[in-house]
């Protein structure tokens, strides 16, 4: 008897250390033209390259929290209901920027506002050098172009994302690389930077403004007044600022608390101090948009700062390094500021 409930004992962790085991894997699927990316077989998030056609730069879309819940907004590929339904080029997590060349690459979308004149860049997937799947930590490298309005590359992009895992963690870590093509690439500083995510409708900041909703199907309503049911989302800076106030202000990393389905999360962008302008100012609004902008210190700052206009030679190359950091439950201020060590 006791030999018998000694092995029950033994198989019952040996079944909760498996189905706590974290693995990551990373599957291909060139024909619906993504990567996914699982925990345990549950979905973590995918690397999708529709095409222009669908998007005009690849993205990380959807991102999950460990406790399953989407931490991006659904619209305009998958709408939710009580979503927002404005910035179509809003779409998961992406990097780019508002003027390279003279080329909008931020605001580029199948459905342009009026406001916007362009010329207009875009980005193109041109390959997956490799993928690593593995316990508590994957990798996966893809190529992109940066291209100019007549469809010749000004920029090679090379991106490592790191994707690491733990029962109450979601990490992605972003290495992207890219290398001016034929001549020299100017970014000039503009408000529409760098690296960022739209914000699940429950990460949002309550608000009382006039807003345009989803139901379920999709379809478009316009609400004279703010519906803030499960509205929970406020931002804090490692500069101590908090909510709306972070806008324009610089600071080592973003955090974004708030409560997705009973789960309370804490998602944190973390710059890092090699990146060209570290420590970044954030483009991060209320409404959803978590945005690092390191190019644009004279527009973020309201001319405080001088302008930066970035320039990258001809034949040469920049590394920018962001971390993504999705916690069930607090994240602590002095655990984030050891993760910019």
């Amino acid at each position: 008897m006791r030999y018998y409930f000694t092995t029950l004992l033994l198989f019952s962790l040996i079944v909760l250390a498996s189905a706590q085991s974290n693995t990551i894997q990373i599957t291909h699927n060139e024909a619906k033209k993504q990567v996914t990316v699982t925990v345990d077989g549950k979905p973590f998030t995918a690397y999708i390259y529709p095409g222009p056609a669908v998007l005009k730069k690849p993205v990380l879309y959807p991102i999950m929290s460990a406790g399953g819940n989407f931490i991006t907004r659904g619209w305009p590929l998958d709408p939710r209901p009580n979503e927002r339904t404005d910035h179509p080029h809003h779409v998961g997590m992406w990097f780019n920027y508002g003027d390279v060349n003279g080329h909008d690459f931020w605001n580029n979308s199948n459905d342009i506002s009026p406001g916007f004149k362009g010329p207009f860049g875009t980005i193109v997937h041109t390959g997956v050098k490799s993928m690593k799947s593995g316990k508590g930590k994957g990798e996966l490298i893809v190529t992109s172009d940066w291209l100019d309005k007549d469809g010749k590359p000004m920029l090679q992009e090379t991106t490592t994302y790191n994707f690491m895992a733990s029962n109450d963690n979601r990490t992605i870590e972003r290495i992207t690389v890219l290398k001016a093509m034929g001549k020299d690439v100017e970014f000039k500083d503009n408000k529409e930077g760098m690296i960022a995510l739209r914000m699940a409708r429950q990460l949002e900041q309550p608000s009382t403004k006039p807003e345009v909703f989803t139901d379920a199907q999709g379809i478009a309503t316009k609400v004279p007044m703010l519906n803030n049911e499960g509205v929970t989302g406020l931002y804090h800076s490692s500069e101590g600022v908090e909510g709306d106030a972070v806008w324009g202000t610089r600071a080592k990393w973003m955090k974004l608390t708030g409560k997705v389905n009973n789960e309370t999360l804490s998602v944190a962008l973390i710059d890092n101090p090699q990146n060209v302008g570290y420590p970044t100012y954030w483009h991060a609004r209320g409404y959803g948009l978590f945005a690092a902008n390191p190019l644009a210190p004279s527009i973020m700052s309201n001319g405080k700062d001088p302008a930066m206009n970035y320039t990258l030679p001809a034949g040469k190359a920049v590394t920018f390094r962001h971390r993504l950091v999705i916690q069930s439950g607090d994240l602590s201020d002095s655990a984030l500021s050891q993760l910019t060590k």
